[in-house]
């Protein structure tokens, strides 16, 4: 049998036999080599850690926070949710479920991106979102590192598509999850605000409000959560921390332009989610994922902590490039792209100062260059209507 020539071969089926090896080759060795080798920074220590003990009956919020090691900071109802994976008496097994569970999730936010975006999986279109995706550090370290990102970016994901598909109660449920288990989704409910969809925040609310007060119950130690947990929660460190204070922190530049640099990015990110209201109506997929993605850059940088794997949640903002009137269609966008993506480490023997400073500020200049060209074309677009055909909210429906 001839193999195949140029010929009878179209550009997507040459595209999708290059790239579907590619794919999965990066997926095994994200999963089977760097997720199983793991780290010296392990999120999964403590999770299993923490969770036996809740089992048990015993202290759950028992560590020194004083190391720089990773801590247990969740939630009561983060316990109870997580506490599945200490029922195993293996740490071993326990872990590589975890990171299965986690691989599972990702795997399936992304074909619930392509749904939502209209792009069919039988297209080289899905072997270059997957192969994408687990190349950047957000995912690979998720899973290296055993970090839970992975369901939360699945909940993030299923939010937006059950928000699109007007599934109100379902994306209440989606949202209710992530937030029984970290509250790093909680500023994504601005999206049902907006449209006025009171459906989702019963979910939303009673879930997480459900799984604190049985979680609170069966944890002894529920008040050190409160006495200890939180404020340790409030304050701003200086080591692995992408934020705009752990930053100022590290550089030791002054509060009082931290606290105004600060300032400005709520501006600009509350300017740039008013902008996209343009877009709610007669681009709504364009809008939810570029509103989602505006809204957690700009937490990103004002949080006490942020960390560069938690860029995975920009990945439907990025995806927006797809679309017509995508606000991403520019290289500044991607240039974000690259910092806080790319894994590349830059360190430098020849400029050790230089690369330093680029090596722990990357994702912070990422997370701002991505709300700035997003602010930057809306104001450019709003300014210059005729380069940009918008629908009135009045005379689109609701």
């Amino acid at each position: 049998m001839p193999l195949p020539t140029r010929s009878t071969m179209t550009v997507p089926r040459i595209l999708s036999n290059v790239l579907w090896p590619l794919a999965i080759m990066t997926v095994i060795h994200r999963v089977l080599i760097r997720a199983i080798n793991g780290s010296i920074t392990n999120d999964f220590g403590t999770v299993y850690a923490a969770t036996r003990r809740f089992l048990a009956g015993e202290p759950v919020y028992s560590e020194n926070l004083l190391t720089v090691q990773p801590h247990y900071l969740y939630a009561p109802s983060g316990t109870l949710m997580l506490s599945p994976f200490g029922i195993f008496d293996n740490y071993t097994i326990a872990r590589w479920l975890f990171i299965l569970v986690n691989t599972a999730a990702i795997i399936l936010a992304l074909w619930l991106l392509m749904r939502l975006f209209n792009l069919d999986v039988k297209t080289f279109a899905a072997p270059a979102i997957l192969l994408a995706a687990f190349s950047t550090e957000a995912v690979t370290n998720t899973l290296v590192f055993t970090n839970i990102n992975g369901v939360i970016f699945l909940c993030q994901v299923a939010f937006l598509y059950l928000l699109h598909t007007r599934r109100l109660w379902w994306a209440g449920v989606a949202m209710g999850l992530s937030l029984a288990i970290k509250p790093m989704l909680a500023p994504l409910l601005v999206l049902p605000l907006i449209r006025k969809q009171w459906q989702p925040f019963v979910g939303a609310l009673a879930i997480p409000a459900a799984a604190m007060a049985a979680g609170w119950a069966m944890t002894v130690d529920a008040a050190s959560y409160l006495d200890t947990t939180m404020p340790y929660m409030g304050e701003v460190r200086d080591y692995y921390n992408s934020s705009l204070s752990g930053l100022g922190v590290y550089y030791g530049i002054p509060e009082p332009l931290i606290l105004v640099a600060r300032i400005l990015v709520v501006a600009a990110t509350l300017l740039a989610v008013w902008l996209l209201l343009d877009y709610r109506h007669n681009n709504e997929v364009l809008w939810l994922a570029t509103t989602s993605g505006v809204v957690l850059a700009g937490v990103f940088l004002v949080s006490t902590l942020g960390q560069m794997y938690y860029s995975m949640m920009l990945i439907p903002i990025m995806l927006t490039v797809v679309l017509k009137d995508s606000l991403v269609r520019t290289w500044p966008a991607w240039l974000a792209a690259y910092a806080f993506f790319f894994p590349d480490v830059w360190e430098s023997v020849r400029w050790p100062y230089y690369g330093r400073v680029l090596e722990f500020a990357h994702p912070t200049l990422g997370w701002l260059l991505l709300l700035v060209t997003v602010l930057v074309v809306l104001l450019w677009r709003r300014a210059s209507p005729d380069r940009h055909e918008r629908i009135a909210p009045s005379a689109a429906a609701a």
